[in-house]
């Protein structure tokens, strides 16, 4: 007996994930091709994507700015400092929780029959 599963001569395990990620990139293309027929003048999903993880790594570079400038006393508003770090914290909060939505949905599109 084969250790692999056969499933309409396709062998499962690489071979499945290889028709898998085949045919994820063919979507992905019709999505790519679909989205270049819609107005140009709007962003792609890629470029709001870029944005919004800048958007995070600038509010970390504020927050982290403005957390050195209080212990050195240049910054004397602690609430300001405070607020900075919330708001550095709750997009970092947010990228991570889509970065573990789109993991866990790649990883449904793995899962799913061939």
């Amino acid at each position: 007996m084969s250790s692999g599963l056969s499933v309409d001569g396709i062998t499962s395990g690489s071979r499945v994930q290889e028709v898998a990620m085949r045919r994820a990139d063919d979507m992905f293309n019709k999505l790519d091709s679909l989205g270049s027929l819609a107005k140009s003048s709007e962003p792609s999903f890629a470029d709001r994507f870029v944005d919004s993880l800048n958007s995070v790594a600038e509010a970390q570079n504020t927050s982290k700015t403005m957390t050195q400038n209080y212990e050195l006393g240049k910054e004397n508003d602690l609430a300001k400092v405070m607020v900075a770090q919330q708001v550095s914290s709750l997009g970092f909060q947010l990228a991570l929780n889509f970065r573990n939505k789109a993991l866990s949905a790649y990883k449904d599109i793995l899962n799913m029959p061939v």
